[in-house]
């Protein structure tokens, strides 16, 4: 038998071979990205950064503009105080642009659930508790209206929360005949309703109950997002639908709960918005839909769904009113106020783009 023809021969010359190759093609070389690509992909693996480091920033640039009466603990609370309710808002926004979707009738829904608490308890003499829990299935209901509209009729996004928003104003406008719930009536009848209005004082501080919620909604939204297996089909979802439907995960049955939540949460926005204002008014938070996509912009979420944490959209509302805060104390007009808001927006977007191209 000759040698190439010996049992093993092939083998120990591919051996052989292989130990003569060049292995440099697999090797990967991790000084050729510049310093500013290096701070891209950190930036893309940590989304809450952004608005960490914005957040941060603005209370040092705004802190040596104002003195010390912006770093007092009645402002900074003052500013937690203002931001409660949009934040609550922001953090349902944010479930539904995860998804790669957007909601325009979340504001809508909030005062159309605090009207129905406020008539059912002021009004009609139903029981606080009860009152109060018909609002909350009233929002998972509106929320899950536009869940339905959007899985089962397949319409898009943005059209059908623009039509409901249309919907549930007119309705909130119809059940409270275009007229506010005076505070008088809400103690005299409900005074539950107020609830979140109540505060506590610590060293100077005044820190609400709506505030409290707020955090409590970010951190319970939070765990279910990061630690379950619910949340991780919403990433799924959001950064591919068709993908994540071929893996197995049921889209539209996870798309249906995530708008319901997120009704759920402005239904809790409208019960802490009672106390926040003290009446109920078909007109307050007029702006809470864009306010919301603010927060979650500024916040690192992308729009494009998939990326980001529900925390930034905490930091987002923070930043927003940390900004109106800031430049309220030094003296610079409401007009300017939005213009710089309006600024924050477009910059946000851009670094979501520039971020994004890590990935792309």
């Amino acid at each position: 038998m000759s040698e190439t023809t010996k049992p093993g021969h092939k083998g120990q010359d591919y051996e052989q071979t292989l130990d003569r190759s060049d292995a440099r093609v697999a090797a990967f070389d991790r000084g050729q990205h510049s310093p500013l690509e290096r701070v891209q992909h950190v930036l893309h693996n940590n989304p809450t950064l952004v608005p960490v480091i914005v957040l941060l920033v603005s209370l040092a640039v705004f802190g040596l503009i104002a003195g010390g009466k912006f770093f007092s603990a009645f402002n900074l609370s003052l500013i937690l105080q203002q931001v409660s309710i949009i934040g609550i808002l922001a953090a349902a926004q944010s479930l539904i642009i995860l998804t790669a979707g957007i909601d325009l009738s979340v504001a809508a829904i909030m005062v159309l659930m605090s009207v129905i608490m406020g008539n059912l308890a002021v009004f009609a003499g139903v029981p606080t508790g009860i009152s109060i829990v018909i609002g909350l299935i009233g929002g998972v209901a509106a929320g899950g209206m536009n869940g339905w509209l959007i899985t089962k009729v397949k319409l898009p996004p943005f059209i059908t929360t623009l039509g409901t928003w249309s919907i549930f104003y007119a309705l909130l406008l119809w059940l409270s005949g275009a007229q506010s719930i005076r505070g008088q009536d809400i103690d005299a009848n409900a005074p539950f309703l107020k609830i979140f209005g109540a505060s506590f004082n610590i060293g100077g501080a005044r820190i609400t109950l709506s505030a409290l919620l707020m955090i409590a909604v970010f951190l319970v939204l939070w765990y279910m997002l990061n630690k379950t297996a619910w949340g991780r089909h919403v990433y799924a979802i959001g950064d591919d639908k068709e993908a994540a439907q071929l893996s197995g995960i049921r889209t539209d049955r996870t798309l249906l709960s995530v708008y319901g939540l997120a009704g759920l949460v402005c239904a809790l926005a409208g019960w802490a918005s009672i106390g926040r204002v003290g009446s109920i008014s078909p007109q307050s938070f007029y702006e809470g839909n864009l306010d919301s996509i603010t927060a979650v912009v500024i916040g690192g979420i992308s729009l494009f769904g998939g990326r980001g944490s529900i925390l930034g959209a905490l930091f987002g509302a923070l930043i927003v009113g940390v900004f109106r805060s800031g430049l309220r104390l030094s003296g610079v007009d409401v007009l300017w106020q939005v213009f710089a808001i309006g600024w924050l927006i477009i910059i946000a977007v851009a670094i979501d783009q520039w971020i994004r191209r890590v990935s792309a």
